[in-house]
């Protein structure tokens, strides 16, 4: 759900070799991992080459390349922390689905009900006429000899 867009002016670099261009971002209103995601027009308007391998991204500047890099320990706890929203996300959509659909009868606990009712044409018998436990087995009296 996007709420608007901001134009920021971006630099990459450093103070003696830099570049800086204002670039249009979407702002969404849920959390999320990232604070900013860089697509394509943004490496076209810097004349950037990511590298997702390396995780690097690299451009001329005036004197010379600028690379921006990151390490795979802080891109495995990115990664980590969207799931956690993710999850989150999902499991209150789920939820709010959940809720909608349960009944707002309470059960009566006092109440003895039978779980199955026997079908028409079946009886119930013993599993074990010795044992003292008494379990029985429903069986269908109407089935044909094969």
């Amino acid at each position: 759900m996007q709420l608007g867009q901001i134009d920021l002016p971006v630099t990459f670099g450093d103070q003696f070799n830099y570049r800086t261009k204002t670039l249009t971002f979407k702002v969404v209103g849920f959390p999320r991992t990232f604070y900013a995601i860089l697509e394509r027009p943004c490496y076209a308007k810097f004349m950037a080459v990511p590298n997702y391998t390396y995780l690097k991204l690299k451009m001329m500047g005036p004197h010379g390349v600028i690379t921006v890099s990151t390490s795979f320990q802080w891109a495995y706890e990115c990664e980590v922390e969207c799931y956690g929203h993710t999850a989150a996300i999902v499991a209150s959509g789920k939820l709010a689905t959940l809720r909608q659909e349960v009944t707002k009868e309470v059960p009566d606990a006092k109440k003895l009900t039978r779980l199955f009712e026997l079908a028409e044409g079946s009886k119930e018998v013993l599993i074990d006429p010795r044992s003292i436990e008494g379990k029985m087995v429903c069986i269908g009296t109407m089935l044909s000899s094969e």
